[in-house]
This record gives structure tokens, sequence and C-alpha cells, in this order.
């Protein structure tokens, strides 16, 4: 399992101080970004591959609202890789480890050129299966 933290500013909330929804999926793509970022690898030089990952399904939770100036705690595991896609389960946590959302995100990897799937590189597909 990755944990990232995030804090929230004042741009990702609406006029009530509470998180706006749609920002909850930037959290969760930051994360998912770190967790490659930890492993080795940076997206723009997969992109040079072109290997690009695109969000294909997403099944998300609100269980509670997340509040201007709080520290989040983004949880990610992957609960399903294949050659070329793989499921993700996330979770944001408060600083008191209660779960505000969560959500399973089915992402696919492509050819950044034609958008069609295509197998993630051998050495990826290989330190990702570690995290499982």
């Amino acid at each position: 399992m990755h944990k990232w933290s995030v804090r929230v500013y004042y741009e990702d909330t609406d006029a009530g101080g509470i998180v706006y929804y749609a920002n909850y999926l930037k959290f969760f793509e930051r994360a998912r970004t770190e967790w490659l970022r930890e492993l080795g690898y940076e997206q723009d030089r997969l992109l040079e591959q072109s290997v690009a990952f695109v969000v294909k399904k997403v099944e998300m939770h609100n269980y509670a609202p997340a509040r201007f100036n709080q520290l989040l705690s983004i949880e990610s595991q992957i609960v399903e890789l294949k050659g070329a896609s793989m499921v993700f389960h996330q979770e944001i946590k408060n600083e008191s480890g209660d779960r505000l959302v969560g959500a399973d995100i089915r992402v696919a990897c492509v050819d950044q050129v034609k958008m069609k799937a295509k197998k993630m590189p051998r050495t990826l597909l290989g330190d990702l299966s570690r995290g499982i």
C-alpha cells in the first residue's frame, strides 16, 4: 500500500469550505503519480516511450466531507493487475484516520500516439506486482 499526503487549499473547496467532489479525483491521480515516481518512473519519461495511462472507470463513494486546510492521507493499493490495465482501490482519510472518500479506479495503459491498449513495460509491471 502506498500513502501520500495532501493539504486542502481554498481553491479545492466550494463556498462552504468543503472539498468539491471532482477534486477528490485530482487527489487520487496525484497519489498514483507519486507512487510511480517513488518506484522510479516519471510519467514524462514514459510518454517519451509512447506509454500513457488513462482512467477507464471510476466508482467513488463519498462518506464524509473534507474541509479547507485539513491534511489528508491518500492510501492506494492495486487490487488487480493485468498486462495493460490495473485497478486501484484508493481511500482518502483525515488526520484522525476517518475514511472520507473511497474509490475503485481502473487505469489502462495505452500507446500515446495510437490511443490503443498497450502492455505496460515489463520492468514497470514487475515493480507494480511486488506492491500487491
